[in-house]
């Protein structure tokens, strides 16, 4: 459960930033779309390995 602690006068706009900003990083959401639908763990660890070479050559391209 999320708790948002509220100061007295505090504006609810920011509250609800504060919530939202909790709620995204808890990951619900993006463990909910990853269960929508089932996936191959061989699956995912060739799009973890494509990430990363993606990401190498990046580091390598910027150091040059």
């Amino acid at each position: 459960m999320i708790i948002v602690p509220i100061k007295e006068g505090e504006n609810i706009e920011r509250a609800l930033k504060k919530f939202k900003r909790k709620f995204e990083k808890t990951g619900v959401m993006r463990e909910l779309r990853s269960r929508q639908a089932f996936e191959k763990p061989s699956v995912i660890k060739r799009e973890q390995k494509k990430k990363a070479i993606y990401i190498q050559t990046l580091q390598r391209e910027e150091e040059a």
